[in-house]
């Protein structure tokens, strides 16, 4: 029966685009529906495949948005110069058109809402997707567990959910690092997280908290390395990363 269950969230899923919401000038949230989607929790991936007339076809992983919602799901996809899968998502593709999507994938890099712990969140650039998915999770679960996140990003403009995280939310505290350029009025310059940063603004290790860290390789990795150095457990350190090693 497990077997059964786990080839069903394997098997390839026609999906259908319902909804397109920009959220800077080079990605977008694409919402699908998906018959007999048989949900996912926080953190996790699916894979997407784009099929050509030619029966050329293309695959990507992406890090789903937000938490289980019926049979929609929801994916953050940043453009790619020359991605196969990327520049048609956020380029041609539209309301109706489909597409293939396989899984949830990924079991470890997840979220529970009835995890008691508090919960660190860091993100560089769109590693903010799947640790976005666990605020929403959340907050539709009416649970009152203290998040702290820490986001990366480049500038102001490339930020993913601003109008959202704008928003004021009960329990949830949020750090911004910019590394190229500062808000408007912002006094400073810009920089990268580094152990003032996490001294600071992450919670202190003997709080024992849960701490996800998604970004490119050579982020994650210095982030991780940083957080044990503090004293943070490395077992409740869960990373996801994406792009080559800094080795």
């Amino acid at each position: 029966m497990a077997r059964t269950a786990l080839s069903g969230r394997l098997a390839w899923r026609v999906a259908r685009l319902a909804e397109i919401r920009e959220e800077t000038p080079t990605a977008r949230t694409l919402v699908f529906d998906i018959p007999g989607w048989p949900g996912h929790l926080a953190g996790q991936h699916v894979d997407v495949r784009l099929t050509a007339a030619d029966g050329y076809r293309a695959q990507r992983s992406y890090s789903l948005a937000a938490p289980a919602d019926g049979d929609r799901v929801e994916l953050t996809i940043q453009r790619v110069p020359d991605g196969e899968v990327s520049e048609h998502l956020t380029g041609p593709y539209a309301i109706g058109d489909p597409v293939e999507i396989r899984g949830p994938v990924g079991g470890w890099f997840v979220w529970r809402p009835t995890a008691p712990e508090p919960v660190l969140l860091v993100a560089g650039g769109s590693g903010i997707v799947p640790l976005m998915a666990m605020i929403r999770a959340r907050r539709a679960a009416g649970v009152r567990t203290p998040f702290k996140l820490i986001y990366s990003l480049r500038t102001p403009a490339e930020q993913y959910y601003a109008d959202e995280l704008r928003t004021p939310v009960a329990g949830l505290d949020i750090t911004y690092v910019h590394t190229r350029e500062l808000p408007e009025g912002r006094p400073g310059i810009p920089r990268r997280i580094d152990v003032a940063t996490l001294n600071t603004a992450a919670w202190p290790p003997e709080f024992g908290p849960a701490c996800f860290v998604c970004g490119p390789t050579g982020f994650v990795e210095t982030v991780a390395d940083i957080l044990v150095a503090l004293g943070h457990d490395p077992h409740r350190i869960r990373t996801e990363r994406f792009g080559p090693s800094r080795d």
